[in-house]
């Protein structure tokens, strides 16, 4: 059985992620701790399934604390200093659902979904019946709202009479992005801010397609920033006063650069995956700090990694890959809400143009070679070598797939993907186009 992908639990509610699995988590996580948080998205399959995670939690013995319908992000910071499990599929269709394991405010790593799926693998029996835990409610969400607001107010400036679009997605950053901003003192337009499980403004996945409503408010005058988010709030798209989607990398690279100019630290790292784009070391080490990659839907990992291999003088100041970002200022999970607050307190202070400007783009392509399963750890064995001779004026790196850096700062990334039959080629350039078709010509040769 494998149950976990990179973000958790997530699948159909009729052939994966049924009540019966739920219960079972439950049952299996309980073995973990005494106490969990328990929290669920707005679709309309997690109240049950949340029902079903409590029954299996406290009938392995933990006590639970209901923390109701909360962003991820929420979650996260309820688990800090006890464990914690979120009912969500995130940016999924309507039809799935999923869950995700926490504790002490960070998602469970590779050991400790192995343990879950051992235990469920095996199945486990109530505790005693004199043992079995009980579930109170607790309100967590207000306390969470206040506290990214005040750890906000370190940035920027007070966003007084900046106007911000915040595209909700009727997913559960209704219930935190816009209070959070008025709070702050923005003037807030809320588009698709009451939770529906199904999704009827957009789809749940924030992109430049589904968030062309949100486009069109801010570039017909409606604001002067626009934020988008997924169904569960960890993610977020910036919007500028054009109605044009920030790259995506581009926004990474603002924030790693603000975090890194903010450290006292003497070895200030960011963390980052390796289909980030390079103008985010460009303005990490402009600022005097440096990048560490890691597998990408592992920051957890990475970021644990990074400061146990630095010294008495790192500090890991901001862990991000595209669209997602740890401020661990604040916490060591995933949170598009504060994202959002820090990103507005910037724009407020000097406007988006100002601190994008600095930041160097690049064409960015992606393709997809087809690679049956089976066939992907030879293809990757045998990229490692054909890869960096059909390139060799490049350095490589063969930790997280193969990712080749050019002196100019073009790369490419080649890698297996971990859930479709693909092998994903990536690549950023002033000469893209030939760049990857280069690329994709050798590894169709490695999978041929």
């Amino acid at each position: 059985m494998e149950l976990f992908g990179t973000a958790g639990i997530r699948g159909s509610v009729q052939q994966r992620v049924t009540p019966e699995l739920a219960l079972s988590v439950g049952r299996a996580a309980a073995a973990d701790g005494d106490e969990f948080v328990l929290g669920r998205d707005g679709r309309e399959t997690s109240q049950a399934l949340a029902a079903a995670v409590a029954a299996g939690l406290e009938s392995g013995g933990a006590t639970v604390r209901l923390i109701g319908e909360v962003p991820t992000p929420t979650l996260a910071y309820a688990s800090r200093g006890r464990r914690g499990v979120m009912v969500t599929a995130s940016h999924n269709p309507p039809t799935d659902n999923g869950l995700k394991l926490f504790v002490d405010g960070q998602e469970y790593g590779d050991d400790a979904e192995g343990r879950i799926e051992e235990r469920v693998t095996e199945g486990s029996d109530p505790v005693a019946w004199d043992a079995w835990g009980g579930a109170t409610d607790l309100d967590v969400l207000e306390r969470y709202r206040q506290a990214v607001a005040g750890y906000a107010e370190a940035f920027g400036t007070a966003p007084d009479g900046l106007t911000v679009a915040v595209d909700c997605g009727n997913g559960m950053g209704s219930v935190a992005t816009p209070e959070v901003l008025r709070a702050l003192g923005a003037n807030v337009r809320a588009l698709n801010a009451t939770v529906d499980g199904h999704f009827p403004g957009r789809e749940s996945k924030p992109t430049p397609e589904s968030l062309a409503d949100l486009r069109r408010f801010v570039a017909d005058g409606g604001a002067d920033l626009g934020i988008g988010h997924d169904g569960d709030a960890d993610r977020i798209v910036v919007v500028d006063e054009t109605g044009e989607v920030v790259h995506e990398d581009t926004v990474l690279a603002v924030l790693a650069e603000r975090y890194v100019r903010a450290s006292d630290a003497g070895d200030p790292v960011v963390v980052t995956t390796p289909n980030a784009s390079a103008r985010i070391d460009e303005r990490v080490e402009t600022a005097g700090g440096r990048v560490e990659r890691t597998a990408l839907g592992v920051l957890h990992e990475g970021l644990a990694a990074a400061r146990a291999a630095g010294g008495p003088e790192t500090e890991v100041v901001f862990a991000a890959e595209p669209w997602k970002h740890v401020h661990t200022g604040f916490g060591d999970w995933i949170d598009g809400v504060v994202s959002a607050a820090v990103v507005t307190r910037l724009v407020a202070a000097s406007g988006l143009d100002h601190l994008t400007d600095p930041v160097t783009e690049r064409p960015y392509r992606k393709a997809n070679v087809d690679c049956p399963d089976a066939a992907k750890s030879a293809a990757m064995a045998s990229l490692e070598t054909s890869l960096p001779d059909r390139f060799p004026e490049a350095s490589v790196e063969t930790e997280y797939g193969v990712r080749l850096s050019f002196p100019d700062a073009s790369w490419i990334l080649v890698r297996p993907s971990g859930t479709e039959p693909y092998i994903r080629v990536y690549a950023e350039s002033d000469e893209v186009d030939p760049l990857i078709e280069q690329a994709v010509a050798t590894v169709e040769r490695a999978v041929d």
